[in-house]
């Protein structure tokens, strides 16, 4: 039997529960902030996670739904304007210190590194995202554990989750 060697975790979900905690809390506080009456439910924001990626799960939302409401000629850069909105919102959630980590995934981490295990992170949320999330959760010095943050930011298709292995696999080589 081989002996484990690296332990690579996803971000949302796993190391913490910041889609529902999170994410959901910063997109419905940024479409108030926008004067929209967008509202994603814990059911809504459930069914929404099939679409990989903020931006793309907002687009999908305004296709899909149609809300109620006169969408900008420039509706690329409207949706990016709205996802930034999101994302500070968010990292204000961690600053709060509202997004803890998953019950026993600090202790993991710690273990893991004092046996010399390697540690990675494929997400694709986005690279500021995750290290707010380290940061806030862990202290400044916990992205240095990772050898490899692989992030939604710094790859050109989100899903699957291959191409992180492929990154992750190429950078431990």
């Amino acid at each position: 039997m081989t002996q484990l060697e690296a332990l690579i975790f996803d971000v949302d979900g796993t190391l913490a529960n910041t889609e529902q905690d999170g994410h959901r809390i910063a997109f419905n506080t940024a479409f108030t902030a926008a004067g929209l009456d967008w509202h994603w439910s814990v059911e809504d924001y459930g069914n929404l996670l099939k679409v990989g990626g903020g931006k793309e799960r907002i687009h999908h939302y305004i296709q899909q739904t149609g809300p109620d409401w006169q969408a900008p000629t420039t509706l690329g850069e409207f949706i990016a304007q709205l996802h930034q909105a999101k994302n500070s919102h968010y990292q204000t959630l961690l600053a709060q210190q509202k997004i803890p980590l998953r019950l026993g995934v600090q202790r993991l981490l710690r273990e893991a590194r004092s046996q010399g295990m390697r540690l990675a992170i494929a997400t694709t949320s986005s690279l500021p995202n995750v290290m707010a999330l380290l940061n806030h959760c862990l202290g400044p010095e916990a992205t240095a554990w990772f050898e490899v943050i692989a992030a939604g930011d710094q790859v050109v298709a989100k899903k699957p989750p291959l191409i992180f292995i492929s990154m992750l696999c190429t950078n431990w080589a």
